[in-house]
């Protein structure tokens, strides 16, 4: 099967660098951009004509939306051109667009009335804002956000840090946002997709230098997706462990081993801590249930964490797994009790085997003592220090989920809905990742496949109506193993 490639994503100033390195380029990077948003324009407008509202900036992005508006008026769609931008003050290229603009028979307005508009360009601020934007620009974002047509960015909605995802201040809700280049962090993650809608790039005919920034995508684990051989045995596909549910938290340690389960590995074991536990799982007895202690001599791969709880029994076996030479997953409570223990991370980063921890911004902000705000300020940066101290793939969950390498690598995950902030997540995302790492997967191709295809799951139940609101952990793991057999499908 054909998938779609994994897109580079370059920090802003990787892009300057770009752009400084391609001054003399021709036709220019701004001509280029224009042009190319442009006819994503005329696209948007084959089923809705009309006329065509651009609000041009004081920076280079406002020249990409003076191009903009001048192809359009070449090909003979109406279009209002609205600048509040000091000639004197514009950027070389942006004031030649300018007059490129003025010259063809177009008119700058310096505000607009009504709500005709069959589409809005916000040619406002582009990747460099660092401010909060006020004043006029404020308004004229706040009465665009409140109009009924589509709503199309350029690079990125402005207001939005296109670094990190965090709004500045106010900010354009768009329906559509042409990013060039390459994609940014701040379109996939935190509140860039909430504000940025449909995402399409346009490289512009430029070579990018090797991005440490990714998209994920099945194609980031393409080589990995293999049908099985008819000829095989379950001894062949490994054993999964999972540590955890203390009393009154079983669910957890289920959800995982469920979600184990249906991924493929030949075995799965379930290590309760609660002494008092039901000894077999009704709905799936496939399950094995052993103590704790005795899955190291059955198991491929480890899960700790789901439903582990912060007892001393807990922190007994926390401290016992980081001796375990196989792939190991640690989540929720195991994270607790690592950042409970300084120490232990240095034990962590040391290990045998391949580590993968899989912390919420609040667990990424005990292991690092820092703050979640901290966290979610540069979710990219705090992902790849957390990978970069533990020597372990770290996957930042949350709103286009970072996963990191020691080596500095980082993924941003883009599947996934709103019907995901919902209990036992993160439990079937660790047993789909163990049950991959126990089949002899490297770590971050497990890691990469186990994000994206629970995210991807979610998606295809929300098409079919199931979620988001409403959607359950456990509703993932059916069409998790459907989605994976339909990839790996010859």
């Amino acid at each position: 099967m054909a998938f779609s490639p994994a897109l580079p994503i370059l920090r802003c100033r990787d892009v300057r660098a770009i752009e400084a390195a391609q001054l003399e380029a021709q036709p220019p990077l701004m001509e280029r951009a224009g042009l190319a948003a442009a006819g994503w324009v005329e696209e948007l407008l084959a089923c809705s004509p009309g006329c065509v509202l651009v609000l041009a900036g004081p920076g280079n992005n406002g020249g990409d939306g003076f191009v903009l508006a001048r192809e359009l008026r070449r090909q003979g769609i109406e279009v209002v051109l609205v600048s509040a931008a000091k000639v004197a003050k514009l950027p070389p290229d942006a004031a030649i667009a300018r007059q490129s603009w003025l010259d063809a028979g177009g008119q700058i307005l310096p505000d607009f009335i009504g709500t005709q508009w069959a589409l809005v360009v916000d040619a406002l601020f582009g990747i460099g804002l660092t401010r909060p934007i006020d004043g006029l620009h404020a308004d004229w974002i706040a009465r665009l956000n409140a109009l009924s047509c589509p709503r199309l960015a350029l690079d990125i909605p402005s207001g939005l840090n296109a670094d990190t995802g965090a709004l500045i201040g106010p900010c354009v809700q768009a329906t559509h946002t042409a990013s060039f280049i390459a994609l940014k962090p701040g379109l996939l993650t935190l509140d860039g997709p909430d504000y940025c809608g449909q995402v399409r790039v346009f490289d512009l005919d430029l070579p990018l230098p090797q991005a440490m920034g990714r998209e994920i995508s099945p194609a980031c684990f393409t080589d990995h997706l293999l049908p099985r051989r008819r000829n095989t045995h379950k001894g062949q596909f490994g054993a999964v462990g999972v540590v955890g549910g203390a009393a009154g938290m079983q669910g957890a340690a289920l959800l995982a081993a469920r979600a184990a389960l249906h991924l493929g590995p030949g075995k799965v074991f379930l290590g309760l801590l609660d002494a008092a536990g039901a000894g077999v799982d009704v709905a799936y007895p496939e399950i094995m249930w052993r103590s704790p202690a005795d899955l190291f001599l059955l198991v491929s791969a480890l899960v700790i964490g789901p439903g582990l709880g912060k007892g001393e029994a807990a922190s007994v076996h926390v401290r016992r797994v980081l001796g375990f030479t196989r792939p190991l997953l640690i989540d929720a409570d195991g994270l607790n009790l690592l950042a409970a223990e300084p120490a232990l991370l240095g034990v962590l980063a040391g290990r045998a085997g391949a580590s993968v921890l899989t912390p919420h911004p609040a667990e990424a902000a005990r292991l690092l003592q820092t703050s979640v705000a901290q966290v979610q300020a540069d979710r990219v940066s705090t992902a790849c220090e957390l990978a970069r101290r533990t020597q372990a793939i770290v996957v930042l969950k949350g709103c286009g989920s970072i996963v990191a390498t020691p080596d500095g690598r980082w993924f941003i995950n883009s599947s996934g809905n709103s019907g995901m902030a919902s209990g036992g997540m993160g439990d079937v995302l660790s047993g789909l990742i163990a049950a991959l790492l126990a089949q002899g997967w490297p770590a971050l191709e497990a890691t990469l496949c186990g994000v994206h295809l629970h995210g991807a799951a979610a998606d295809q139940l929300a098409t079919q109506g199931v979620g988001p609101v409403g959607l359950t952990a456990g509703e993932t793991i059916l069409a998790a193993r459907h989605l994976f057999n339909f990839w790996i499908t010859p």
